[in-house]
């Protein structure tokens, strides 16, 4: 054997055995991969197992922005929350923010099955190159499981499998529209002004103040940007990165050949276009909002209102709101002027129509007619009254003399009682007391009727201020005073017939569910008799027709009483119709103890500015009605108490003295001094 054959035959000796040996390793490399491999599968088996079926699972509730519709159905605005929310069909979202979301987000939607297998290599080899995390690799149907909560959001791979797995699951439940459709209502798509978008809808109204369904190519091109990074591409804080990342979403649907490169140009050439707004914010008749939030809190508890999905549906006129103001403005239009409130309530059903006020709520959010705590003057003599009517008291024929008086009560302890004027009547019965607003006489009412009694009667009326059964209550003299919308509630059970009745401002609230809590017609409760209201309502409306109330003829029947406090602090005219009950008041909002003793010219007492713009207001609001309560033929209320008042309830014009603005001087000017007075003082402090 030459040298050069043993050397052939070392080597193939050698080589063998290195084959061999690198045969071995690899077969056992194979062998621990197969393991390995094995194991993971078993792994990830066993991790998917263990997520729950998707039939099993409840989405959790993402919410929405409640919102407050008046009784026409316009919207007055939504109720604040962190989160923003409105969820809108399928068919009110545009191909266009459908299409750019799936070329940013998951080109290959309509083609995996709720995982892109080949888009997790590319997103792992993508990230392994970068040493960082630059892709996630999840599909549109594994966000959507994300966000419905299905899994938890932290990042680990435990929860990547389970969501792969429930996004399987998903699809076989589901149709990619409607994947699709939930995605885009669930998506944050950033915040503004301490709000977070959650949806498309939402996110349309808060980056473009337009609904979803109007938007363009460039501005759902931005939106379908949103979702990766809210916070760095929001385009009013980073304008360049939002619009840099817009155009990447462009491109992308021109590469998917949903667009045409030239429609990609020119919407690239194109600017923002976004408009900051306060759709979300904004609100008609703050007012009386701020009046139904408080209720909703009140009735269903913060939270309940916070988490949002309401829709909540409201009593409030919006026309008779315009004319309240109109008629305010009207009287009482200068700067210097003193404020008014007016409240309307139905007195059939207690359904608060009117809450107007003339203060800026800009400048303050107190609300003047729910909230406001003035003395109410002599507009309180009707609880006096309907006590007495209560107890059988005929105001035809019960007479008391009309004269100062310096009483001590052996309960009440010492009482003074005078006019304005000083100037007094002799004898007189009720209905006269009540035209003249003659404290001397319903003093003396009150005290045998009891003060505790009257106390009673405002309570059933529906007085809810604090009362402690003082006299001096029954003459005006409240501890702390009494709102627009107490007055005009409890007149309602003159006007009704004798119902109490429970102020009203929401008809119906639907809830995210879709039940409903209808509160349609309130249970009434009688308390006083049909015949007695009667009588009420005749001497009342005699009051307007040539009593302290003329400047509130509204040439159809009506009645009211006037009230003006000490040192004409407060003023107030509350009347009625068969159909309305309304309360007017007049004074400075900023204290009780600004006088009104010199507004353009004059003092302002009950009978002046709020008689007018009650006046002025109710000609406006009754629009075409103008009929009389039915007669009541039994009982005090069978005849009118005064021939002076025809049929229909208004004057007769060819009476003497019937012209309708007439008063007993008959000057046909209204004298404040001779029916108003002050209230009187607590007895004891």
């Amino acid at each position: 054997m030459s040298r050069r054959q043993r050397h052939k035959r070392r080597h193939r000796h050698t080589g063998g055995r290195a084959s061999k040996a690198i045969l071995l390793v690899l077969g056992l490399f194979s062998a621990v991969a197969a393991i390995g491999l094995a194991v993971l599968v078993g792994y990830i088996v066993s991790i998917a197992s263990s997520a729950p079926n998707i039939k099993t699972l409840k989405p959790a509730d993402k919410g929405s922005v409640s919102a407050v519709y008046a009784a026409n159905g316009d919207r007055l605005g939504f109720i604040e929350s962190d989160e923003l929310r409105t969820p809108v069909e399928g068919n009110r979202i545009p191909r266009v923010m459908k299409q750019a979301t799936v070329a940013i987000e998951d080109e290959r939607y309509y083609e995996h099955t709720g995982v892109d297998y080949p888009g997790l290599v590319r997103a792992a080899i993508d990230n392994f190159e970068s040493g960082k995390t630059v892709q996630g690799g999840s599909t549109i149907t594994m966000q959507l499981v994300r966000n419905l909560a299905y899994v938890s959001s932290e990042r680990t791979y435990q929860r990547k499998i389970k969501e792969a797995k429930l996004a399987e699951e998903l699809e076989n439940e589901r149709s990619k529209e409607w994947i699709l459709d939930e995605y885009l209502n669930n998506i944050p798509y950033g915040t503004v002004g301490g709000r977070s978008a959650i949806g498309v809808e939402a996110a349309s109204r808060l980056f473009f103040d337009k609904p979803a369904r109007t938007l363009r190519l460039k501005e759902a091109a931005l939106l379908a940007g949103l979702p990766q990074a809210p916070s760095r591409f929001n385009p009013f804080t980073n304008p360049g990165t939002a619009k840099a990342r817009r155009n990447d979403v462009l491109n992308s649907m021109a590469k998917e050949k949903m667009i045409t490169p030239l429609e990609a140009q020119r919407a690239i050439a194109s600017s923002l276009g976004v408009k900051e707004n306060n759709y979300y914010t904004r609100k008609k008749e703050s007012y009386f909002f701020d009046y139904v939030r408080q209720e909703l809190i009140d009735r269903y508890g913060a939270n309940t209102v916070r988490r949002g999905g309401l829709k909540v549906y409201t009593t409030i006129d919006l026309g008779l709101q315009e004319a309240a103001r109109k008629a305010i403005a009207g009287r009482l239009g200068d700067q210097s002027d003193p404020r008014s409130a007016i409240v309307t309530v139905d007195p059939e059903t207690g359904y608060i129509r009117t809450m107007a006020a003339s203060n800026e709520y800009r400048k303050s959010k107190y609300n003047l007619a729910a909230q406001g705590a003035r003395q109410p003057g002599s507009a309180f003599k009707v609880m006096v009254l309907m006590t007495a009517l209560r107890q059988g008291i005929d105001p035809k024929t019960k007479t008391f003399v009309s004269k100062p008086l310096n009483i001590v009560d052996p309960k009440y302890g010492p009482w003074q009682v005078k006019t304005y004027a000083g100037t007094y009547g002799g004898s007189m019965n009720l209905v006269e007391a009540t035209l003249q607003s003659d404290n001397t006489v319903y003093a003396q009412l009150d005290l045998e009727v009891g003060p505790d009694k009257v106390k009673e009667t405002a309570r059933m009326m529906g007085i809810t201020s604090k009362l402690s059964g003082y006299p001096a209550e029954g003459l005006g003299g409240l501890e702390r005073g009494v709102s627009p919308l107490e007055m005009a509630t409890a007149y309602s059970s003159i006007a009704n017939g004798g119902f109490k009745v429970k102020p009203v401002a929401i008809r119906k609230v639907v809830f995210p569910d879709g039940k409903v809590k209808n509160f349609g017609r309130p249970k009434r409760k009688r308390i006083f008799t049909e015949e007695a209201t009667a009588t009420a309502r005749d001497i009342l409306k005699q009051n307007i027709q040539k009593g302290t109330g003329t400047q509130a003829n509204i040439g159809c029947p009506a009645g009211g009483k006037t009230g003006t406090t000490d040192n004409y602090t407060d003023a107030w005219f509350v009347g009625f119709t068969p159909k309305m009950t309304t309360a007017t008041w007049v004074g400075y909002p900023q204290s009780n103890k600004v006088s009104m003793d010199n507004v353009r010219g004059i003092r302002v007492a009950g009978g002046t500015f709020p008689a007018e713009i009650w006046g002025d207001y109710m000609k406006a609001a009754k629009r075409k009605f103008c009929k009389d309560w039915p007669p009541v033929n039994d009982g005090l209320g069978g005849t009118p108490l005064d021939g002076g008042a025809g049929q229909d309830g208004v004057n007769d014009q060819n009476q003497p003295g019937g012209n309708g603005v007439d008063n007993p001087g008959g000057t046909g000017a209204y004298d404040s001094t001779r029916y108003e007075s002050p209230p009187q003082d607590v007895p004891g402090q």
